[in-house]
Parts: C-alpha cells; structure tokens; sequence
C-alpha cells in the first residue's frame, strides 16, 4: 500500500513513476488537500470515533442505528454498498459511488449515526474524530477482495473474538456478500414515528465491480478471511471475548491507543503498475487544481477545475470537466 500525506499543506507520494522533484505538491497556505471523487470508484473508508472512545459499542441500540442509516443513506446518494463492519470505536465500509456522491453520503452517515447515537447516550459532545474519514481507492477487483476479507477480520486482527462471525457488531459475513438484503427498523428513539424516514429500509449488498458471478466474489473473499483469521489467531495468545467487549464503558478507549500523525493512504494495490497509474493520476488532479485555484484568486475569466472537483463545484458552482 502506498501512502500519501494528508497534511495541510503538501501531497508526497512515496512511490511514482515522476521524478522525485516533482513528488511534492505545494497547496496554497491553509488550504487543506482536496480529494478528487470521480464516478464509479470503489472505496475503503474508515470513520474513528472522538479519541478512541467506545461509542459505538456493540448493543441493540448501536445495531439498530447504524444498520438503520446505512440502509438508508446508500438509496439516497446512489451508494452500492458492498461490505461493512462495525467495532467498538470506528467502522470499515467497502463501496462503490456510481455518481461521485461519497462525500454527501459521508456526511449523512456520520452526521445522523453521531446525533442519533449521542441522543441515545446523553451526549452531546464530538462523536467522530476529527481526522474526518478516509477513504482509500480501490484499484482491482483483487484489491476490493482483499480488503474486503480485512473488513471483516477486523474483529479478530483486533484481538476481540477468535472468529469474526462471533463479533455482536454489525458485520456483513461472506453468506450476504454480493446479494444480500437486510432490513432495517427505525429505531424509537431520536426519529420521530411521524416524521419522514422511513418505518423500515432494505439494506441491500451488492456484487462489485469486475466480479462475474456472486458465488466467485464469495468464495474468494471467504479464502482471504480464513487466512486473516489465522495469522491473528497465531499473534493472539488469547482474546478479549464477546462478553467483555460487551462490559466495556462507552467511554472507555483501548490501552493502546492507535498511533497519531501517521500517514493516510488515498490509494491501495498490489499491482505496482495499477498503483503508479493511480497515484500519477492523483498526482495531475493536485497539480491541475492548484494552477485553476490560482486562476480563480487572480479572478480570471474561464477557469475550469479539473474532473473530480466536488467541494468548489458543489458548494460554490465552479466549472468543472465533466460537469457543464
């Protein structure tokens, strides 16, 4: 996996087919980097809760509120949601946007799951952390298997349960990958009976992209689940079990907290090539933003922001490859 940085003011690839001179990308002064969201790519993201908290502790109401929005929030912002879990304290989806809505659809999700959550618990504090989410692209379908088959070994690579089908969290087990449909109830409390989400929503899994048939998605996926499993099951001498992740305060955080300030990924793939591409890709989308943002401050006529502009076109109506 290749990293980039996600710092205010630079993007420095560690790996490019560019010379090294040219892999750092100066942004303007206190303009943090853009993220170029294009149709149709296919994601890992991954959401922290406010300092490691266990606010998303596995529960009823927990379960119920999340399923709840994440059937909701993909029928809206057009998201084909392909497989998810649920920790303690942040969550890991795989999905593909079809229409560059991901950031819309982030903010529904995290919003509502955070305010309904809080509301629950009596909170009214951060619930997310403020890194904000990243999401990771996903170059080949063989890397949407293998983090997929991350996804959900994520309960045992933590430690928590010896098989990730024993984690009583939200997690989409191989048996629904590509097809399957779960309902989901609004919960009691924080939506209104009379208001306008719906009673019930469908939560729906769908095959990704560059798979011929469920069965060959599954099976495949199932085979790097085992694998996962196993290594995690060689590290671990024991493991925290259901009944003391279920023990555990809201407000408690794991006695290792995750390492800060570490580098962000934007792009994963085990072919070096698709890996180049993707990141040389990124990498003009940097410099091409950077020359229209200048344009724009000098208040030039006809600037154009390159494919993959979501804040400025959505926000503020920038012309924009692709759109108008």
């Amino acid at each position: 996996m290749v990293r980039g940085s996600d710092g205010p003011d630079v993007i420095t690839f560690k790996e490019s087919a560019a010379p090294a001179a040219a892999r750092i990308l100066p942004l303007p002064p206190g303009m943090t980097a853009p993220r170029q969201v294009l149709p149709g790519v296919t994601y890992l993201v991954t959401r922290r809760c406010v300092e490691g908290q266990f606010l998303l502790r596995p529960g009823d109401t927990t379960n119920e509120t999340f399923l709840y929005v994440l059937a909701v929030g993909p029928r809206r912002y057009h998201i084909r949601l392909h497989a998810f879990c649920v920790l303690s304290n942040h969550y890991h989806l795989v999905y593909t946007d079809p229409k560059a809505q991901m950031p819309a659809f982030q903010q529904y999700l995290d919003s509502l799951v955070a305010r309904a959550l809080n509301a629950a618990l009596g909170r009214d504090d951060h619930f997310w952390s403020v890194d904000g989410y990243n999401a990771v692209t996903l170059c080949a379908p063989e890397d949407v298997v293998d983090k997929t088959a991350y996804v959900l070994a994520n309960p045992v690579a933590a430690g928590l349960v010896e098989q990730a089908r024993m984690w009583p969290g939200l997690w989409s087990g191989p048996e629904v990958l590509g097809d399957g449909r779960l309902t989901a109830h609004r919960p009691r409390h924080f939506f209104a009976s009379d208001g306008e989400m719906p009673k019930t929503e469908v939560l729906e899994l769908t095959l990704p992209p560059g798979f011929s048939s469920v069965t060959a998605f599954r099976e495949t996926v199932e085979c790097g689940l085992a694998e996962r499993e196993s290594a995690a099951r060689r590290t671990f001498r024991r493991f925290l079990g259901v009944k003391k992740v279920l023990a555990q305060r809201v407000t408690g955080r794991p006695a290792e907290p995750a390492p800060r300030g570490t580098l962000r990924p934007r792009v994963a793939s085990r072919d070096k090539s698709l890996r180049i591409a993707a990141l040389e890709q990124l990498r003009a989308f940097l410099g091409a933003y950077r020359e229209a943002w200048a344009r724009r401050r000098k208040k030039l006529a006809g600037v154009v922001f390159p494919a993959g502009t979501y804040q400025l076109r959505v926000e503020h109506g920038v012309a924009c490859v692709g759109y108008g």
